[in-house]
């Protein structure tokens, strides 16, 4: 498999990497096991976050003991205060079980910090790099205006950006901006939210850019052993994968959730990152998961909304998420009176 270097940053690893969001969904033991396994398995870039729950404290046990110049990981702060970035960090090392981080990323940013700008957190980035608590600087955005004003800025070492074999023109000529830059590539979403359900296709796409490294979110061991597999015998993008691409972009083409959850917690309950994207999921993962008593109490409580909107003005992607989840809820009905036939 390529290796891939993150720009300036002098990290090099295989452009196989670990999103280790989906691990705060399995127990401790679980967790732990599958951290271990893909390390034994040749990955070595960890990425998390203070918000993804008890990531951090997994991975902290699960590589206790291993030398720390043997892995590289990467956290994320969403501070607003440089009271609060601190009291983030000292946590996130504690956590994780180290010294420093080796990427510190300011997370999913609505505006790019700066230094000078009043709000003083570019500041404690600079501070925490002075004092060895963290080796780089980076940023994640999912607006791509927010996301080329980083790029142009010249002040981070890394871009997270969402990027899969469904994203478009813009955001591939994005990826271009930032090896112009020498600027590192992480992509998350690789497989957009869990709509794209084959890992060669998008593995092979990732293969493309010789910047990108790409993190695969994993919670269970038979996701990890088919990346795991891609160390030895990485797929090429052949024609006929390229073919099946362009029939999954005109298939997912227009607006849908991509299931990042950024537009939580509902007031009245409902469970949009899974809701608001349930037809696309009935067609594409066998039916039965979906149509649950549980996942059916789940769609109901869409007859509560509110429409107060508040999803819509956090959605990164400029979402009517009121309109998408009736319009899923109303699929849903015909799905489970039989009206419409699933797999």
């Amino acid at each position: 498999m390529r290796k891939i270097a993150l720009g300036s940053t002098g990290i090099t690893v295989v452009q196989n990497a670990f999103g280790a969001l989906p691990i705060q969904r399995v127990g401790m033991e679980q967790a732990v096991k599958i951290l271990r396994r893909a390390y034994e398995g040749g990955i070595r870039f960890f990425d998390t976050a203070r918000a993804y729950s008890d990531s951090e404290e997994k991975i902290g046990l699960a590589f206790e003991g291993i030398p720390r110049e043997n892995y590289y990981l990467a956290t994320k702060t969403m501070a607003k205060t440089p009271e609060e970035f601190w009291k983030q960090l000292d946590t996130s090392l504690e956590l994780l079980k180290t010294d420093y981080v080796d990427i510190y990323q300011f997370h999913c940013a609505a505006r790019v910090p700066r230094p000078g700008d009043g709000s003083g957190m570019y500041e404690c980035m600079l501070e925490a790099k002075r004092q060895g608590k963290i080796r780089h600087i980076g940023i994640t955005a999912h607006l791509l205006q927010v996301a080329r004003e980083a790029v142009d800025s010249g002040l981070y070492e890394t871009l997270q950006f969402p990027f899969s074999y469904l994203s478009d023109q813009k955001d591939i000529d994005l990826v271009v901006r930032t090896r112009e830059h020498n600027m590192g590539f992480i992509a998350m979403k690789g497989l957009a939210g869990g709509l794209i359900n084959k890992s060669k296709p998008a593995m092979a796409f990732m293969s493309q850019f010789d910047n990108v490294l790409p993190i695969w979110g994993v919670q269970r061991e038979s996701e990890l052993e088919e990346w795991l597999s891609f160390m030895d015998d990485a797929p090429e993008l052949t024609d006929e994968m390229r073919e099946f691409i362009e029939r999954e972009k005109k298939e997912l083409s227009g607006d849908f959730c991509r299931g990042c959850g950024y537009c939580m917690p509902c007031p009245v309950g409902i469970q949009i990152n899974q809701c608001a994207r349930m037809s696309l999921m009935l067609r594409r993962a066998p039916s039965a998961n979906w149509l649950t008593p549980e996942m059916q109490g789940e769609m109901a409580k869409i007859e509560n909304c509110l429409h107060c909107n508040q999803c819509s003005k956090k959605c990164p992607y400029q979402l009517d998420t009121p309109a998408l989840l009736q319009k899923n809820y109303e699929d849903y009905k015909r799905v489970l009176s039989g009206e419409v036939k699933v797999q």
